[in-house]
Order: C-alpha cells, then sequence, then structure tokens
C-alpha cells in the first residue's frame, strides 16, 4: 500500500531522486542521497524502501547506461559477463535483506570506504589511462568475482555500490575512471534489476512512487552521464573522492550512534 505523502514530502523525495541520478551517473553512490529520504519516509517500511529505491535507480541507471555506451563505447566483453553474475549476487542479496540484523554490515563497509578513499587520494594516477593488468580468463574471473560480491552488497543495502564497482575497475581491472564509471553503470543496472525483481515478487516495490522517483533520477543521470564525458576521468576521480568521503562520514555517524 502507497503511504499517503503531503506535498513537501513528494517534492523531497524527486529531489533526492534527481541529485541521485546525477551522483549514480558520474560515479555511483546515488543510493547515499536517495534511500536515506525513503526510509525517513513516515509509513514507508525499510524493505519498501530498499524495494523503492532499487525501482528508481534501475530508471536512472538505464538512462546513464545508455548515454555512457553511445559516447565512451565500454568494453561489453567485460561489462556483460561482470552483470551477469552481479544480478545473480543482487538477488541473493536481496533475499537476505530481512535476514540480516540492522548494523552487521556497516563497520565492513566503512572500513572497506576508508582503504578505498586513501588508496585513491595518495595515487593520483590512478585511473587517468585505462591499463588493463589482465587478460583472457583471468580479467573475466576477476570482473565475475568481485561483481557477484557487490552484487550481494547491493540487492542486501545498496549505497557506495557504484563507488566500490568505480573502483574495483580502476584499482584491481585497470580501468580509467571515465571508462570504468561506464562500465559500471551498466552492472549496476543488472544489479538493480536483479534486486528489483526479487523485492516485486514479494510485493515490497510501491510501483507508483518508485516511478515517480524514476523519472526524475533518469534526468539528473542523463545530466550526470553528460557531465562526466565532457569532465573525463579527471572530473570522474573527484567526484568519486567527495562521494567516498561522504559515505565515510555518513556511516561513521551510524556506527558510532548505533
Amino acid at each position: 500500500m502507497l503511504p499517503s505523502l503531503d506535498a513537501s514530502t513528494l517534492v523531497l523525495l524527486l529531489l533526492a531522486a534527481l541529485a541521485a541520478g546525477w551522483v549514480d551517473a558520474v560515479v555511483g553512490g546515488g543510493g547515499l542521497v536517495q534511500l536515506p529520504v525513503l526510509l525517513l519516509t513516515p509509513g514507508v517500511s525499510p524493505v519498501q524502501a530498499l524495494a523503492t529505491n532499487k525501482l528508481a535507480g534501475a530508471m536512472g541507471t538505464a538512462v546513464s547506461a545508455l548515454t555512457y555506451y553511445r559516447r565512451v563505447q565500454p568494453s561489453l566483453r567485460t561489462a556483460l559477463p561482470m552483470a551477469g553474475v552481479a544480478a545473480l549476487g543482487a538477488g541473493l542479496g536481496a533475499l537476505s535483506a530481512t535476514a540480516v540484523p540492522p548494523g552487521v554490515l556497516q563497520p565492513v563497509v566503512l572500513v572497506a570506504l576508508v582503504v578505498v578513499g586513501v588508496y585513491t587520494a595518495v595515487r593520483p594516477a590512478l585511473g587517468e589511462t585505462t591499463r588493463l593488468r589482465f587478460s583472457g580468463h583471468r580479467h573475466l574471473l576477476a570482473a565475475a568475482g568481485t561483481g557477484a560480491v557487490i552484487g550481494w552488497y547491493d540487492g542486501i543495502a545498496g549505497p557506495g555500490t557504484g563507488a566500490f564497482l568505480v573502483f574495483t575497475l580502476v584499482g584491481l581491472l585497470g580501468y580509467g575512471f571515465l571508462e570504468a564509471s561506464a562500465t559500471a553503470k551498466i552492472v549496476n543496472l543488472a544489479t538493480n534489476l536483479g534486486a528489483l525483481l526479487v523485492f516485486a515478487l514479494h510485493g515490497s516495490v510501491l510501483w507508483w512512487l518508485g516511478a515517480s522517483m524514476g523519472v526524475a533520477n533518469l534526468v539528473g543521470g542523463y545530466l550526470g552521464a553528460r557531465t562526466a564525458v565532457r569532465g573525463g576521468s579527471r572530473l570522474v576521480r573527484v567526484v568519486f573522492l567527495v562521494v567516498v568521503a561522504v559515505l565515510v562520514a555518513r556511516l561513521g555517524w551510524d556506527v558510532l550512534s548505533g
């Protein structure tokens, strides 16, 4: 059932979705903006918030993925296998969403984000250009393995998924930030759809609200993808570090406040 929303709450949700679409398209992490607003919406349960966030996010990610593909043309030989495995991981994560006690994942994710942020900050040349570290089956195995783990996290929680995907593609596989962000959008679309399917089968999606936020999210996604393409890897790297810093601050506060 859709909760009764006043006009100011609906406007806030739509603005959050617009901003989330832009951030998510540039480097990932849009859930940092969108999901907390949904969680604070009266009448929306945590599972409904996760499910509705996936619907809105999938709409925005679809547009940004298409925009990136047309302008950057990331390698589908990496993106599609990684996306397929990540979608399965996301479905399993969504099935586990109600079984994992609140607060269990936050400390682990917080430590991981700190490592990601510090590693990226102290290596200014990281991700400027694409220099793949693996080839053939090793490349696909590394992409698929990390895609499965990050997909599972996206299904069970979500915020920071895009940032983890981008960092994996840059730090582990050797892509430049712009191509990594383009590839991450394809993978993130698959994880959103995988989790959304499971949530939909359980009747957890608030369809009207999710679709409304999705329209705002896709506008932000389109604008964000165009911004990233114009700014190149340097802009994506800067936004990446900002998003990671905000995620660390937010999760740090959650952990300290219990």
